[in-house]
Formats: structure tokens, sequence, C-alpha cells
């Protein structure tokens, strides 16, 4: 009489962390920037800044520390957003401080000189970063405060009515002892929340369909209220605070998430008329919203003896050709005023990089995005899928207008380049955009619990005669 006993082991393999990939690409997302930062130094001074060692040491010690949370507090992170993020961050700060270096441009009057200033901004867009990955334990937990988030995304948007306008629009807020800040930057995100707890409970209804007219499926009437709400917001900004860029991003996003919810083409077909019928109603009677679409039409036109913006921002991406002029040698200094560091910064980009440094951020900002989509595909819940598409959305739109506006595609809209341009509250909010991202990936790239032993397995016997 014999006896066999087999015991076999079925363990949960899950998906590598990464994080050692990550790590490597963020040496490189260091590096580059530090090269840079030597380049123009080397170019305007033919000597190596003296800035070097502090900017290296501030940069990786920013990158080093984000990157010890995400491997300590999402672990299963995508390990792609940290090093582009970095990089382009990195990238930014040489270029405003390359700016700085023009005196003409860094006035008193115009500011002065403002990559320290960023710097410090990038730190806390950092710090804000980590405070989001610690704290944040599971992205399911924005779901509860669906209404809340509408209020406080209301209040931001609304706030800059309050103040004086700047530059002909009224989209910041000024604050004793911190400065001016501009709270649609953070509206973006928060609306995001809003638009994806909201469309997770109501997706079935906006999805029904009355009749069918030349192949789309028309919404029932009751069902057109919520967009059309949001379309008549989105032209109040645009009315009074002359915001192009926000009532563009903020109607763009919404229908972006009702398309991904919803999947009816209809949705996209009304919001692309809406916007367009309200963006042309607004123009007949806003002088400020006129001005930025004759300078898109006429960007040779003679203004108070010299050309419009956009014409000299034609003129750098011309002057810089297929490989540039070389970092510090541009000439995107004769665009004036504080643009060249903000509105204009791809135009420095195109000019000293050339066309095909322009091309390796775009793509870097298209990667970035495809991560966010990429996120939301692996999703396992409906919520984190809609808040993924939302921040991807809201981040690829914000692109698409900045970059769209300085090469002369679209009217520009005033919005600043994620991570690139001078801007303190861009800078924050983007941050934070990854690290939501990110809490996301790690949600949905963790691998499944192992399966707890049953006792009633461990108490089964086999007995063979």
């Amino acid at each position: 009489m014999s006896s066999t006993t087999n015991t076999t082991t079925i363990g949960t393999i899950g998906a590598p962390s990464r994080r050692n990939t990550e790590l490597a690409l963020l040496v490189f997302a260091v590096i580059i920037p530090v090269f840079a930062y030597i380049n123009v130094g080397l170019a305007k001074e033919e000597t190596v800044p003296a800035g070097v060692l502090g900017y290296t040491l501030g940069l990786g010690l920013l990158a080093g520390v984000a990157h010890l949370v995400v491997r300590k507090w999402a672990p299963y992170a995508d390990p792609l957003m940290l090093p582009i993020a970095t990089l382009l961050n990195g990238l930014g700060l040489v270029f405003i401080w390359r700016l700085d270096q023009e005196p003409q441009i860094s006035t008193p009057q115009l500011g002065g000189a403002m990559a320290p200033g960023q710097l410090m901004w990038s730190t806390l867009g950092v710090a804000l970063f980590l405070g989001v990955l610690i704290f944040l334990k599971d992205h399911r937990v924005l779901q509860r405060y669906t209404y809340i988030s509408m209020v406080v995304a209301l209040v931001l948007l609304i706030s800059p009515i309050f103040f004086p306008a700047r530059f002909g629009a009224r989209i910041w807020i000024t604050i004793p002892g911190v400065g001016s800040l501009q709270p649609g930057e953070f509206a973006k995100i928060i609306i995001a929340i809003f638009f994806a707890g909201y469309l997770m409970v109501k997706r079935d209804a906006l999805a029904l369909a009355s009749r069918r007219f030349m192949g789309l499926y028309l919404p029932r009437g009751r069902d057109l209220g919520p967009i059309l709400v949001i379309w008549a917001l989105s032209l109040m900004i645009l009315v009074f605070e002359t915001d192009l860029g926000t009532s563009l991003l903020f109607f763009g996003l919404f229908v972006i998430m009702l398309y991904v919810a919803t999947e009816r083409t209809s949705w996209i077909v009304f919001g692309l008329l809406l916007s367009a019928g309200g963006a042309v109603a607004v123009a007949t009677f806003e002088s400020h919203v006129q001005v930025r679409v004759h300078n898109w039409l006429n960007p040779l036109e003679l203004l108070n003896g010299g050309v419009t913006e956009t014409a000299q921002a034609m003129y750098s991406f011309g002057s810089g050709g297929i490989l540039g002029s070389g970092l510090g040698q541009g000439y995107s200094r004769l665009i004036g005023g504080i643009a060249p560091k903000s509105d204009y910064i791809l135009a420095t980009v195109g000019e000293e990089i050339g066309l095909a440094g322009l091309m390796a951020i775009l793509m870097l900002y298209g990667l970035l995005i495809e991560r966010g989509i990429r996120t939301a595909l692996a999703a396992r819940d409906p919520f984190g899928k809609l808040l993924a598409v939302g921040l991807s959305g809201a981040f690829a739109l914000q692109v698409f207008v900045v970059a769209g506006g300085v090469t002369g595609l679209i009217p520009l809209t005033g919005m600043t380049m994620p991570f690139l341009a001078q801007g303190g509250s861009s800078v924050i909010a983007n941050w934070a955009l990854v690290a939501i991202l990110l809490r996301i990936s790690d949600t949905a790239r963790r691998p499944a619990p192992t399966p707890a032993p049953s006792t009633d397995a461990e108490m089964t016997q086999v007995v063979r005669p």
C-alpha cells in the first residue's frame, strides 16, 4: 500500500514595479537640462555659469525626493510620467533663465529675473506632488466630493472677476504677501473631479437617444440640460473675464468626458456647434477677443510702427530652421514684454533648438498624455477611468491651445505652456495633476492580492488503498 501526496502552490505574479526604470530615466531628465544650462552660459558669457552646481543639486534633489516618495507610496505607478514632467520643468527653468539674460525683457518694470521665482514655484509644485501621493491613498475618495468640487471650481472660476484686469483679461487674483495666482489652473483639476463623479452616475441617462438624424443619435431634450449649462458658464467666463483659453478648456473638457462616458458621437457634434456659435457671438461685441482674432488673421499688419507678437513668433520659428540657432543665440526678446517667458516661450524653443527640438518637446507632451490615456484604459473602476481621461484631456487641450496660438494655427488664448512657461500657478497645478494620474496608475497596475488559503482544503485528507 502506498500513498502519494502532490502539493502545488499557485501564487499571484504581478506586474513589475518599474521603479528602477524610472530612476534611470530621471538621471537623463536631470542631465539634459544641466547640459542645456551650461550651453546657454557658454553662448552668452563664454564660460560655464557660476550657478550650474546649485542648479544641478536643486533639480537632482527634487527629482530624487519625488522618486523616493513614488517608490514608497506608489510603487506600481507609471514609470514615465515623473521623468517627463521633471525634464519639461527643468528645460523650462533653463529657457526662463536664458531669457533673464536679456536686459530688454528683464527690467524691474517687467518683474526682473524670473528664474529664481520659477524655481521656488517648482519646488512648491513638487511638494504638492509629494503631498498628494502620501495623503491620497485611493483616488476613489475624491468621488465623495463630487458636488463640493463643483462649488469650489465655480468659486475659483468666478473669483478673478473681482480683481483688476491685466493684459486685457481677468484671469488673476492677487493675494497679499503671495502675489498673483491664476485660479483657472487649479479649477481644471477640480472640474475634472466633478465631471468624473457626475458622469459616472448620469452616463446611462445621457447615453439614451430619442431619435436618429443623418446618422447621429440625437439626445433627449431634457438630457441637453447639462451641456447647455456648461456652455453658458463657459460663455460667461469668456464675456466677463475675456479669458478665451479657460472657457475653451472648460467646455472642451466636459465634451471629451461626456463622449467617453456615453460613447455618443452626437455629443461631440453638439459640443463643436455650441462652442463655435458661442465664440462667434462673443467675438462680435468683445473687443479683446476681436483683437486676438484680428492679430491671428493679420499677423504681419503694422501696429504702432512695428509688427504683432504673432509675427515676431513666426520670424523666430523661421530663423531657427531645422536645428536652431543654438541655445542663448536667438532673438525672441524682440517679441517684447514678458511674453517670451510666458505665452511665447515656444518661440524661443523653436528658434534656438529648431524644428527638431520643438518636435521633441511636443513629443514629450504627447507621450505624457498617452501615458495618462493608458492609465485610464488600465483603471479598474469607472470613476478612475473618467478622472484619468479628464485630467489627460485637460492637459492635452492646454498644450494644443498654447502651441496652436503661438504657431498661428488658432488665435492666441493667453494660457501658459505646462511646466515650460513662466507661471507659478501653472507649474503647481500641473505637478498635482501628474500626482493624481500616478495614484490612479498605481491602483490600476497594482497586482491583485493573493487569495487567502482555504481552511477546508487544509483539513481534507486523501486516502488511497
